[in-house]
């Protein structure tokens, strides 16, 4: 085997495919199981063949990466792989469902999907998190977790931190916060309405801006709210509206009626009426948002254009999983635990037999999609798989410590971090998308390759340390064990016959200073493209 650092490992990748209204919602519980509802509905347009299920190795890293963000052990992996129980990947996923690293994977995922990306300095960064993983540990229901985002009395102090979703959301700008409030909750980006009624969307009104914008003005003595169209000619009026919902009738207070206009919160309000049951479109959305993080594709995509011209690759399926998810009581862990239970989700990611590319969009669903890891789960798994994770989260943060990204990307700051929270600081600064800009299509970039390529701090992983893989390897005189550890490690899986012979040549090739050979292993794995994506 040849290896340099241009090495694809393109031996490690056979046969892998790439592929890079508002209405009375009444919930009705489905006589069957909601994962044997998805394989139905699923099956029903695939169009033709699907692919066969995931083997337990590629069943085994998806759920640990989809769950938990992080790669199981090689201890884990091999107990996994060597059990012979039926019941053994549901067991699995309870088993994740119910880890600490649960809560921590919801925290990082919703943390990049509401904020994205954007900062604040008001309530601390660690307040948040905890704030959200609490949330989740506790299996919160979405809609109280939403209604918590949208409005907190100040005397809730163990709630404030969620006051950082509007803090970030629209900086102060109104229309801003209009506009995140109903693409993230609502599913629809109406920032074009904001003038006129959407040219190319029929659902997208002004009228709905500026109904739900109204919610969002915090000037109690005014309960409505007068604009203007560059279409329609004169002055408009309405008060709060969500989309597709009637107009609320709010009273106007006068100028001495200052005790009766404090009672009116605009905010308090949209927190009661916007995350219920019978809001559709929130409902809706919720359930698209949380099927896109475990398929990797929203059954309504892009995420924020639900609208008719848009419409739901399927249908039936989607309100399924919304009345589903209200009939249990917004419960996460049970919907996640649904979808994950089905045959759509446990599918392999290589095409069936007979079909091109082509031939499987990934609208139909008809292998598993391939879903690039997210800067979070990079960190997690280029640390887990180098072996570095562990003495990383046992080294403190220094207490004034200020690391960033920016200033060590740009050469202002020499020192690597050697403390999980900064060492992830800076995977995110690497592979997250800019300020603002919603983490859904993956564009790879020269900046990702480079870094893992010729990172010093990273390239330092791959040196003996603390038990690490590259110590780990280094003992092992048998090459066929270093093939099986390396594997099991950094893609979970066990070496294929030639994988390992290449493996072995190169050790004998390089002999003579076999631990550095050990480290330029690692390297070609956590570099290829199998790593870079959860499949």
């Amino acid at each position: 085997m040849k290896l340099t650092r241009s090495s694809s490992c393109g031996s490690m990748l056979v046969g892998l495919a790439i592929a890079l209204a508002f209405t009375c919602f009444v919930p009705q519980v489905i006589a069957a199981e909601l994962y044997q509802t998805i394989d139905h509905q699923i099956a029903k347009q695939a169009g033709g063949p699907v692919a066969g299920p995931a083997d337990d190795a590629e069943f085994l890293r998806r759920i640990f990466i989809d769950l938990t963000g992080k790669l199981p052990t090689p201890a884990k992996a091999r107990e996994f792989l060597a059990d012979n129980d039926k019941s053994k990947r549901q067991a699995l996923i309870d088993e994740l469902l119910a880890s600490d690293d649960f809560p921590r994977r919801m925290q990082e995922a919703f943390t990049a999907m509401l904020l994205e990306r954007r900062t604040d300095t008001k309530v601390p960064d660690a307040d948040w998190e905890r704030y959200l993983r609490e949330s989740f540990a506790k299996n919160k229901p979405w809609n109280q977790l939403v209604s918590e985002l949208l409005f907190v009395d100040e005397n809730e102090e163990n709630l404030l931190p969620a006051t950082k979703f509007f803090l970030v959301a629209g900086r102060n700008d109104e229309n801003l916060r209009t506009e995140d409030v109903s693409r993230l909750f609502l599913g629809r980006d109406i920032t074009c309405s904001q003038c006129h009624d959407h040219p190319d969307v029929a659902d997208y009104s002004q009228d709905e801006y500026f109904g739900l914008f109204t919610y969002l003005k915090e000037k109690p003595a005014e309960a409505t709210i007068e604009y203007e169209s560059v279409f329609r000619p004169g002055t408009h009026t309405t008060g709060p509206r969500l989309p597709g919902g009637e107009e609320l009738k709010i009273p106007t207070f006068v100028k001495d009626q200052q005790e009766n206009a404090a009672k009116y919160r605009p905010r308090l309000l949209l927190s009661r009426n916007l995350p219920t049951a019978d809001n559709k479109l929130f409902v809706r959305n919720s359930v698209n948002r949380f099927w896109f993080l475990m398929m990797g594709r929203g059954l309504v995509h892009p995420l924020n254009l639900h609208h008719e011209d848009n419409p739901p690759s399927h249908p039936i399926l989607l309100d399924a999983l919304a009345t589903e998810f209200v009939a249990h009581n917004f419960d996460v862990k049970w919907l996640l635990r649904q979808i994950a239970l089905s045959e759509s989700y446990q599918r392999s990611s290589l095409l069936p037999e007979g079909v091109e590319l082509k031939e499987a969009p990934p609208q139909l669903y008809r292998m598993a999609i391939l879903k690039p890891l997210t800067p979070e789960q990079m960190g997690w798994c280029v640390a887990g798989a180098s072996g570095n994770l562990a003495w990383l989260l046992k080294t403190p943060v220094p207490k004034d410590s200020e690391f960033s990204h920016f200033n060590y990307i740009n050469g202002r700051v020499d020192q690597f971090p050697e403390n999980f929270p900064d060492v992830m600081k800076l995977f995110v600064g690497v592979y997250s998308n800019p300020p603002g800009e919603a983490e859904v299509d993956f564009t790879p970039s020269m900046g990702h390759a480079l870094f893992l390529m010729n990172d010093q701090g990273v390239l330092d992983w791959l040196k003996p340390k603390s038990g690490n893989l590259v110590e780990r390897l280094s003992k092992l005189k048998d090459s066929a064990a270093v093939a099986d550890e390396l594997y099991l490690s950094a893609l979970t899986r066990t070496p294929t016959e030639e994988e390992s012979d290449e493996v072995a040549e190169y050790l004998t090739q390089h002999a003579e200073r076999r631990t550095e050979a050990c480290g330029e292993l690692v390297w070609a794995l956590i570099s290829s493209a199998e790593f870079r994506m959860n499949h």
